[in-house]
Order: C-alpha cells, then sequence, then structure tokens
C-alpha cells in the first residue's frame, strides 16, 4: 500500500470500502488516540510532559475525528448510502465502529465506485 492509498482511506471521501478494512482502520486509528492518553495517565500532574501528552491528544482527536467520518463515508458507500450519515459517526463512535463492520456492502458496481477498498474512477473525492 503506497502513501496515496493510505491518504485516500484515511483522509478521501470518494469511493467505497469493504468491512474489514473499515474496522482495521478504525481500531488503527482508536490505538492510535489511546497512546496519548496512556502517556498522559503517567506522567505528572501539572508537568510539561503532562500538558504536552494533552496537546497531542487534541491534536490526534480531531485529525482522527476527520478520519472516522472519511472511513464512514466510504463504508456508507459500500453499503449504497449517502456518506453524509457519516456525520453521525463521531457521536457513536464504537457503536459506529461495530454496527458498519458487520453490515455487507453492495455487491458489485454502485453509485459511489465500481469496487470496494479503492477510491471512485474520477471523483473529486468529495462524494
Amino acid at each position: 500500500m503506497d502513501a496515496r492509498q493510505i491518504s485516500w482511506l484515511f483522509f478521501g471521501f470518494s469511493g467505497r470500502i469493504g468491512r474489514a478494512p473499515y474496522f482495521l482502520a478504525s481500531l488503527l486509528l482508536v490505538l492510535l488516540q489511546m497512546f496519548p492518553v496512556y502517556q498522559f495517565s503517567i506522567s505528572p500532574e501539572e508537568s510539561s510532559a503532562s500538558r504536552f501528552w494533552a496537546m497531542l491528544f487534541w491534536v490526534f482527536y480531531f485529525l482522527f475525528l476527520w478520519s472516522h467520518v472519511a472511513l464512514g463515508a466510504k463504508r456508507l458507500h459500500d453499503m449504497g448510502k449517502s456518506g453524509g450519515y457519516a456525520l453521525l459517526v463521531p457521536l457513536f463512535v464504537a457503536l459506529a465502529i461495530v454496527i458498519l463492520s458487520l453490515f455487507p456492502g453492495e455487491p458489485g458496481a454502485n453509485q459511489y465506485g465500481e469496487r470496494a477498498n479503492a477510491p471512485k474512477e474520477g471523483g473529486t473525492g468529495r462524494e
């Protein structure tokens, strides 16, 4: 997987992704977001280290919020649904990850792409 594919997977909104890539990418995001939380929890209170890890958590939080919405949109596209519903994903991340990982996508091509796990051909990246 090259950098362009990784960028599309975590930040792009076009195309579709299947259940397994969605689940694994979401799990990776959750685990990466927990690292600053862990570091913050073992840092002495009111130290520069605790401030650093708290700040890094919020940077990761907003970056990963975007990624969760992008992953959710592509997963919804695979199910033949509008990616706009992905805006609800951040409200219910854990529940959304389970639900979107379990329901199968549409077989074959649909309006969001020819196949799962690839950006839409000729798309703007904003569908």
